[in-house]
């Protein structure tokens, strides 16, 4: 079989005050996206049926099943009636530490905190990024949301999917991936960039979603120091990204943004006007 398309179409009655109208709509897909290592499925997100292999390597790297992609000896993506299964085969050691995490697993696994039996878990340990990232302008974290915006066909289209993108300093948004879920995009965001060879470390990610505790988690396991995002982060994520040494600018819209750790990252730029 082949994946489904990312965007159906649907009719709809367009009604506004006066009229009604026959109107056809673009709507994204989605879809049961199986990651299944050795054998056994592991989790199951409702996801886009696109970049699967991008999603698969992704989430592998930031639920801390893989550390290096070399670890996966080979991603298989199979198409079934009712889904998708992203069939992966890990190297002996990344298995039998996957097997071991998976016999105490409590219940079921969802979006996000795959794969976990404790409440320790669910707030992992993440590496210390003060170090590291590059130094950006004001102007850029203002523009860069309002730059992401024109990376977003399925968006364009449906009104309905979120987007993450990667920013480099003096080029903008170099890379994106959409998805119906933020995580999703964002774990095929972190697949894409490791298979093209580009540093996390080097830029920022751009969010158009709020700021959960997954996301952050994310985007620390990649190596990333700065996150950019359209809406506000918890205060729970918050306070990773800040014991993180994560850079965390939110409300990012074009004229402005909040930024709430971590300000050694940032350009201050004085303004001439008194």
């Amino acid at each position: 079989m082949t994946l489904p398309t990312p965007t159906q179409t649907a009719d709809a009655l367009s009604v506004r005050t006066g009229s009604r109208v026959q109107v056809t709509r673009s709507l994204p897909e989605e879809t049961p996206v199986a990651m299944v290592y050795d054998g056994t499925t592991h989790a199951v997100m409702m996801a886009s049926p696109s970049d699967i292999e991008d999603f698969a390597l992704g989430f592998s790297l930031t639920e801390g099943i893989v550390t290096d992609p070399a670890q996966i000896a080979e991603i298989e993506v199979v198409a079934h009636d009712k889904g998708v299964e992203a069939r992966m085969w890990l190297a002996e050691d990344r298995g039998e530490a996957l097997a071991a995490r998976r016999r105490t697993l409590a219940g079921p696994v969802g979006c996000g905190l795959c794969g976990i039996d404790s409440l320790d878990q669910a707030i992992r340990v993440l590496p210390d990024l003060t170090g590291i990232g590059p130094i950006l302008s004001e102007a850029q974290v203002m523009s860069a949301t309002e730059d992401l915006r024109g990376w977003q066909p399925m968006h364009d289209l449906t009104r309905a999917v979120h987007a993450t993108g990667f920013m480099l300093p003096g080029q903008g948004i170099v890379l994106t991936r959409e998805d119906v879920g933020r995580h999703n995009a964002l774990d095929k965001l972190i697949g894409a960039m490791n298979r093209q060879g580009i540093d996390a470390a080097r830029g920022a990610f751009v969010l158009t979603s709020r700021v959960s505790v997954e996301m952050v988690q994310k985007c620390a396991m990649a190596g990333a120091g700065i996150i950019i995002a359209v809406s506000a982060p918890t205060a729970h994520a918050l306070r990773l990204a800040q014991g993180a040494g994560l850079t965390l600018a939110a409300f990012a819209r074009g004229q402005g943004f909040d930024l709430f750790s971590h300000p050694q990252r940032l350009k201050h730029e004085v303004s001439d006007v008194a």
